[in-house]
Parts: structure tokens; sequence; C-alpha cells
């Protein structure tokens, strides 16, 4: 089964196959990279609208190129305002070769308000490196990683949030509209 991913990011195209891979045999992902249309770090609405139009730029991408594949895949990270408190969280966009879509969204963690400042300014990567001295720790296990104690990482964040997407596309008639 071919599945193309709107991403390079090795984390999130890793959390992609391990989620495929509980429903399905011969998972093969291929990445690309298309754009999201939205803000560099995407907060409140832009989080959703960032992924879907991830997954309509990748479908765009595979009918220029003459790709077929039977699900395309995005997944954006963004600052979301649920009851007045910030968080991060993600939303998983999966839409199959008929068009059929299905959105899932990964737990969330917090985010102190003496940040949401420097995260809407210039994106909780550049926050999180220079709060623990790394560098692209966006790119694998995460900030959530260090935040967690080694306890979760941004490979089963993503996998989540994947899972839950795929509940309405493995499920036929029984769970969808």
């Amino acid at each position: 089964m071919k599945i193309l991913i709107a991403t390079k990011n090795a984390g999130k195209i890793e959390g992609a196959k391990l989620a495929f891979q509980k429903f399905f045999d011969d998972v093969e992902i291929e990445a690309v990279n298309v754009e999201s249309n939205v803000n560099e770090q995407p907060v409140n609405e832009e989080t959703l609208q960032g992924a879907k139009n991830r997954v309509d730029n990748l479908i765009k991408y595979a009918n220029n190129n003459n790709i077929e594949a039977q699900y395309f895949v995005a997944i954006e990270s963004g600052l979301v305002n649920v009851y007045n408190d910030y968080y991060i969280l993600n939303f998983a966009v999966v839409k199959n070769q008929i068009g059929i879509e299905s959105i899932g969204i990964s737990c969330a963690f917090p985010v102190p308000n003496k940040y949401i400042g420097v995260i809407k300014e210039k994106g909780l990567g550049y926050l999180m490196d220079n709060l623990f001295n790394e560098n692209e720790l966006r790119m694998y296990k995460g900030g959530i990683n260090i935040l967690t104690k080694g306890k979760k990482n941004r490979i089963e964040i993503t996998q989540d949030a994947f899972i839950m997407a795929l509940t309405k596309l493995i499920n036929n008639d029984l769970w969808s509209d």
C-alpha cells in the first residue's frame, strides 16, 4: 500500500508509518514537501487548515506527477486556545484515493503564558531549541520528549493522531456519515 505524506520530517514520517502498519500490511510511505498555505507557526484554526491544505497540495502534486497512492496524509502542529489556555496539538488529515477525508487529533500539552508571544512570533521549534540548548528538536523526538522526561515523543504523538484519523476509514459505514 502506497501512502504519500506531506512532510520530510523524519519523526512525522515514522509516526505515520507506525500508525498505518497497525492496520495494513506492506506499507510504503513516500515523503513530499508541499506548502501548508498558513503561517509558519499555525495558531488556532490555521492548524487544521494547514493539514488540510497540505493533503490537497499533495494530491495536486501526485496528479501532476502521475503518482498513485491509496492514502494522502499530513499532520500539522499548532498553538491552539482551548478555554482560555493554550496547548500544542497536532491535527492529522488522511484522505483516501476516492476522496474520503478523516481527521484525528493528538494528545495536547499546555503552554505557559510567558511563552505564547515567542511561539507566535518565532515558532515552537525556536523556543524549544533555545530552552533546551538543542538544534532541530522538532525533526525527530521533539521537545515533548524532554518535557515528559522521555515518556512521550513526537513519533508517538504523531502515531496517535493518525490512528485517530484512521478510525473513520478502517470502519467503513459503521463509523462514517
